[in-house]
C-alpha cells in the first residue's frame, strides 16, 4: 500500500518546465487566473441585489430564489474535489480552459432562464465550472512559479476573494437599476471568451503522464458530507422550525465526513492524499486559517445587516461604507511584501490577527449617530488587516508542501475554504438569533428579529473567534515561509 501511496503521491498536473518558471512568464499566469478567480467571486455575489427583480420576472416569491443560491454552492463542495483527478487524468490547461468555457456558456444559460428551476439548474452547471475553474487555476500558479515569486503570484489570488464579495453588491444594484438583471451575467460573456484565449496562448499544454483510478467511493462520502454540512448549517441560519432537519443534517455529515478519513487512510489511491497535514503550516492553513475564514465569511453577511437593519441606514448608505473595506484591501497590497521580508509570516500572523480582533471589537462601539468618517476609518483599518492575513494565510498553504503533493493540498485547500465561509455564514446568522432571545430582543428563536446590541454581542464573539486562531499561529517556526518570503532571523 505504501508503494502505492508513493506512485499516487508522484502524480502530478502538467508540471510545467523548469525554464518555464520564469518570473515574467509566472507573473503573467497568476494575473490570468486572478482574473478568473474575480469573475467566479464576483458573479457569486453580484447576483444577491437582483433577486427581487428576478423574483418578478420568474413568478416566485424572492425567498425562493434562494434555491438558485444554494445550488451554486452545493455544485461548488460537491465537485471540487474531482477537479484534481480531472486535472491528472486531461491536463490542467485543458481543464481551466473547459471550466472557462462551461462556466461562460452557463452564465449565458441563467441570464436566458424564464423560471426558477431553469435559473437552479442553469447555477449548478455554473457550480460545476467554477469548482473546476478555482482549484485548477490556482494549481497552474502553483506549478509555474518558483518558491522565490510564490509570495507575489498568491498575493495576486488574493484579490478577488477580497474584492468581489465588495464590489459584487453595489454592481449588481447598478446593473438591474439601469439594464436589467440578466445582464449581470451576460457580463461575465466577454470576461471569459478573453480568458479562454489567453490560457491557450500563455499556458503550456503539457499532460500528464501519470494516471491512476478514480476514488468512486471517497468522492461520494465528500459530496454527502460537505453538502449535508452545508445545508444544515444553512437550515440552522434561517428562521423556522428546521432544527430537527438540521440536527440530523449535521449528525449524518459527521458520520459521512468519519468514513471518508477511514477510507482516504485505506485505499492505495485516496480521492486526496491526507499527508498534506503531516506539514505544520499547512495545519495551521487549515485550522486557525479556516476560523478565520469563517470570521471573514461572516462579516460579509453581518455589516451589510449591521448597517440596515441595526442602524437603519439605505442599501446605498450601506454600500458606500463598504466600499471602505475595500479601500482597505487595496491599500495593504504594497506593503505586504516588505512585512512579511522584514518581520517574517509568524509575526505578522499574530500581531495582525490582535489588530484584526481589535477592529471588530471597535464595531461594537458605533452607532447611527457616529460620524461617517469614523465608521470608515474603522472598516478601512479592518480592511487592511485583513488583507494581510488573508495573504499570510494562503501563502502559508503551500510555503512547505513538495511539489509532489501540491495537487492534493490545493484541493483540500479549495474545499476547505467553500465550507469555511459557508459555515461562517450561517453562524453569524445563528448568533443573532440567539442573542436576541439572552437579551430579550425577541422571545421566539423562529420569528427572532435581531437589534443593535444582538449586532454588537456578535461581533464581539467573532472578534474573539480571531483571537484564537492567531493561538494556532504561536507553533509555526520562527522561519516559516521564510523561502517564499525572504525573511531572514
Amino acid at each position: 500500500m505504501e508503494a502505492s501511496r508513493a506512485e499516487n503521491s508522484s502524480q502530478q498536473p502538467d508540471d510545467l518546465p523548469v525554464e518555464g518558471k520564469s518570473s515574467r512568464s509566472s507573473r503573467a499566469i497568476a494575473l490570468l487566473v486572478a482574473a478568473c478567480f474575480f469573475m467566479e467571486h464576483l458573479d457569486s455575489t453580484v447576483i444577491a441585489t437582483a433577486l427581487p427583480q428576478m423574483a418578478i420576472s420568474f413568478g416566485e416569491n424572492p425567498v425562493d430564489l434562494n434555491m438558485g443560491l444554494s445550488a451554486y454552492l452545493f455544485a461548488l463542495a460537491i465537485f471540487i474535489p474531482l477537479s484534481g483527478w480531472l486535472a491528472e487524468r486531461l491536463g490542467a490547461r485543458r481543464v481551466f480552459a473547459t471550466a472557462i468555457v462551461v462556466f461562460t456558456l452557463a452564465s449565458v444559460l441563467c441570464g436566458f432562464s424564464q423560471s426558477l428551476w431553469q435559473f437552479t439548474c442553469a447555477r449548478v452547471l455554473q457550480g460545476l465550472g467554477g469548482a473546476m475553474m478555482v482549484p485548477v487555476g490556482r494549481a497552474v500558479v502553483l506549478q509555474a512559479t518558483s518558491k522565490q515569486d510564490l509570495l507575489r503570484s498568491i498575493a495576486y489570488l488574493t484579490w478577488p476573494a477580497l474584492f468581489g464579495p465588495l464590489i459584487g453588491p453595489p454592481l449588481g444594484g447598478l446593473i438591474t437599476t439601469y439594464a436589467s438583471w440578466p445582464w449581470i451575467f451576460y457580463l461575465n460573456v466577454p470576461l471569459g471568451v478573453v480568458a479562454f484565449a489567453l490560457t491557450l496562448r500563455m499556458i503550456p499544454p503539457i499532460p500528464s503522464e501519470h494516471q491512476h483510478p478514480f476514488d468512486v467511493i471517497g468522492f461520494c462520502l465528500c459530496g454527502l458530507a460537505s453538502s449535508c454540512l452545508l445545508y444544515g448549517m444553512e437550515l440552522i441560519g434561517q428562521p423556522g422550525e428546521n432544527w430537527s432537519l438540521a440536527v440530523s443534517l449535521m449528525i449524518g455529515s459527521l458520520f459521512a465526513g468519519s468514513l471518508m478519513i477511514v477510507h482516504l487512510l485505506r485505499t492505495p489511491h485516496p480521492l486526496f492524499d491526507l499527508r498534506v497535514f503531516w506539514y505544520p503550516t499547512f495545519q495551521v492553513t487549515m485550522l486557525g486559517g479556516g476560523l478565520f475564514r469563517m470570521v471573514v465569511g461572516s462579516t460579509s453577511f453581518l455589516f451589510p445587516q449591521l448597517f440596515q437593519v441595526g442602524f437603519g441606514y439605505s442599501a446605498a448608505k450601506s454600500g458606500f461604507l463598504m466600499l471602505a473595506i475595500f479601500a482597505g484591501n487595496l491599500g495593504m497590497k504594497p506593503a505586504t511584501t516588505f512585512m512579511l521580508r522584514r518581520y517574517g509570516i509568524r509575526r505578522v500572523l499574530i500581531v495582525n490577527g490582535l489588530i484584526c480582533a481589535a477592529t471588530l471589537w471597535a464595531c461594537t462601539a458605533i452607532q447611527a449617530q457616529t460620524p461617517v468618517l469614523v465608521i470608515m476609518a474603522i472598516l478601512f483599518a479592518g480592511g487592511l488587516s485583513r488583507s494581510m492575513q488573508f495573504t499570510c494565510l494562503n501563502t502559508l498553504a503551500f510555503s512547505d508542501i513538495p511539489p509532489t503533493l501540491t495537487g492534493q493540498a490545493n484541493v483540500i485547500f479549495s474545499l476547505g475554504r467553500q465550507l469555511h465561509i459557508g459555515v461562517g455564514i450561517a453562524a453569524a446568522a445563528l448568533s443573532l438569533r440567539l442573542s436576541s432571545l439572552w437579551t430579550g430582543s425577541s422571545i421566539d428563536l423562529a420569528t427572532a428579529v435581531p437589534s443593535l446590541i444582538d449586532f454588537q454581542i456578535t461581533l464581539g464573539l467573532i472578534g474573539g473567534m480571531v483571537v484564537i486562531s492567531t493561538f494556532d499561529s504561536w507553533r509555526l517556526a520562527h522561519d516559516a515561509a521564510a523561502e517564499v518570503t525572504g525573511h531572514r532571523i
